[in-house]
Order: C-alpha cells, then structure tokens, then sequence
C-alpha cells in the first residue's frame, strides 16, 4: 500500500513537472499548441513573421528563416545575424532534415500545408498567418506569448501605435464619398507589371483605409492579368511593390498599355517603399504604410503627416537603428542600404 501511495506522489509529481515545462498558446486559427514554458529556438518559415520577432526582441532565438529574408538587404543592415542563419525553407520547399538537426523549440509556419507537414514530422508548429489588419495585431500577441519576457509589452505597444495610425487616418478618410476616392492598382512586384493584388488581402484593406477604392475586383494576392483588363480598370493611381524608383517609374510611363490610364497622364505612379520588410504586404511596417498611402492619396487633407519622420520614428523604437536620411530616403523609393 505503502509503495502504491508512493507512486501515485511520482506520478502526480511528474504530471507537475510536465504541466510546469509546457504551455498552451493559441495560434491564429485557434488552434491550442503546446510549447515548452521557456523558447529559446525558433524556426521562422514565414517570411514576414521574421521581422515580427525582429521587432519584439527575438530575433536571437531565430536558429533557421527563409531564403527570402536572408536576401533582403534591410533586414540584414539592420540585425547582421540574419545572414549566417540557415535556411529552415528554400522557395516552397521545406528543409526537413535541416530543421530536425536545428531542433527548434518552436517552428513558424508559412501556411496550413506547410503545417501539417511539419506536425508530421514532430515539430512543435504554431500558424500566425494572417491576411487584415485585426489578425496582424492578434497574430503580433501570438508571436509575443510565445517569445516571453519583455515581448507581451513590446507587441502592446505596437498594437497601440498601429491603432493610433488606423484612427488618424480613419478619421478623415471614413468621410470620403465613395466618387472622391481613387481607384489604385497595386502591382505587386516591378518585374512583372501585370501582377496585381485584388479584393480580401491586406493590400486592398490599406487602400481603403487610405481613402481609396481597389481598381482590382478579384479577390485575391498576385493574381496574374491581361494587357487588355488595364485601360477598362483605369486607374486613378499606381503602386508598384518591390521595385526601385526611379527605374520602375519610367517603366510605367513608357509602356502603352499603361499609357492612356488617369495614373499616367496625371503623374502618378509610385513606388511602394520597402525596407526590413516591403511596407505593403504582411510586415510590422504595415503601421507606417497606411500613413504613407493615405498621403499619397489624398495629399490635401494630410499634410501633417511627415512620413521620413515617421519612419525614422518606428525604426528607432521598434527595430532599435536609428536611420539617417539618406536611409529614409532609400527606405521610401524601395532602394537598399547602398542606394541602389
């Protein structure tokens, strides 16, 4: 009886152990994952969830990213380290045996697929994934519960600025009639100039908010388009994401099919600006992109907006560089640190 009792005290004791080494977090789609109570590794296979952890203080956990991050020059300028981590993905392709010598605490995944996979395999998986504003924020929560220590405040802060940029912006844009609001084509990327993000992305979100109405009404991220789709779409403005101005620029304004839009006959065409991660797309940089179009849109009524300084603002306090101005300017006409 004696040695029952005993083994009962093991074993609740042990139950104890367990329970203390682990907890239960939330991913994006609700889904509970169990992580170890302390994460001092870190897979980061989605692209933009490296940045995230960049900005709540993280980044030293990262022991495997993805060769896109590794390639951009910004977030390289900014946290060196990034250069010499492994790759934990290759384009689309997962680099399992790579992951399993690495043996991360906790591996990021870039979509559901990618997630079952990795489940497979053993791996302690949590999907942030997200595609609006709201889930940003929440999916910024996940990443910080997950990291610990002083990252919930970061990810609080982060939250309330972001908050803060979507009010002052909301507040004159939500009275914009629908006629008065600009219809923007968004390309997503300058190598290929018909190669545009439509409706239920976090692309056509921000150009709401900024006052403007998507010229693309299919929903969806990269969606391929013909030539002959641009002059009924007519734009009042073009974006063009990952790209360098003023190369891009003259691109657009030389090309005929593009010619006879209002965004070329009346100048403008931009270039979205992209640093630690292209503004426009799923990065924390998000926050300062819905101040930037809403001054590109509607320049008149934002004039107190001073985005260099804004921008200088969010890297000195959430990604810890201090920029100068030539960095700033860079940063916004999507060149790298060097300028080019």
């Amino acid at each position: 009886m004696k040695n029952f009792f005993m083994a009962l005290v093991v074993l609740f004791a042990s139950l104890l152990l367990n329970a203390a080494e682990f907890r239960d977090v939330k991913d994006i789609t609700g889904d509970v994952v169990k992580v170890p109570a302390k994460v001092e590794k870190i897979a980061t296979l989605w692209y933009a969830n490296n940045q995230i952890i960049l900005m709540l203080g993280g980044a030293d956990k990262i022991v495997a990213t993805t060769d896109l991050i590794k390639n951009n020059k910004w977030f390289a300028h900014v946290y060196p380290r990034i250069s010499s981590i492994p790759n934990g993905v290759n384009g689309k392709d997962l680099q399992v045996e790579e992951l399993i010598k690495l043996s991360p605490d906790v591996v990021i995944a870039a979509d559901k697929k990618n997630k079952e996979e990795l489940t497979k395999n053993g791996f302690t998986v949590l999907y942030p994934s997200f595609t609006n504003h709201a889930d940003m924020k929440k999916s910024v929560s996940i990443m910080a519960e997950v990291i610990g220590g002083d990252a919930p405040k970061i990810a609080e802060k982060f939250n309330e600025y972001f908050d803060g940029n979507l009010k002052k912006v909301l507040s004159k844009t939500d009275k914009i009639a629908a006629p008065d609001r600009p219809k923007v084509l968004h390309i997503a990327d300058g190598k290929n100039l018909f190669k545009v993000d439509g409706t239920n992305t976090i692309i056509d979100e921000w150009i709401r908010v900024a006052g403007g109405q998507n010229a693309v009404q299919k929903a969806g991220n990269m969606l391929e388009i013909n030539a002959e789709e641009i002059p009924n779409m007519n734009p009042d403005v073009i974006i063009i994401g990952r790209a360098k101005a003023p190369e891009i620029l003259q691109k657009i304004y030389e090309n005929p099919i593009y010619a006879g839009t209002k965004a070329v006959k009346n100048k403008r065409v931009y270039v979205n600006p992209t640093g630690v991660f292209s503004w426009d797309r799923y990065g924390a940089e998000g926050a300062l992109q819905i101040l930037w179009a809403a001054k590109i849109l509607h320049p008149e009524i934002f004039k107190d907006i001073d985005i260099a300084a804004e921008t200088k603002k969010f890297y000195k306090e959430f990604l810890h560089y201090e920029l100068s101005d030539d960095e700033v300017n860079y940063i916004l006409n999507g060149l790298d640190p060097t300028g080019k």
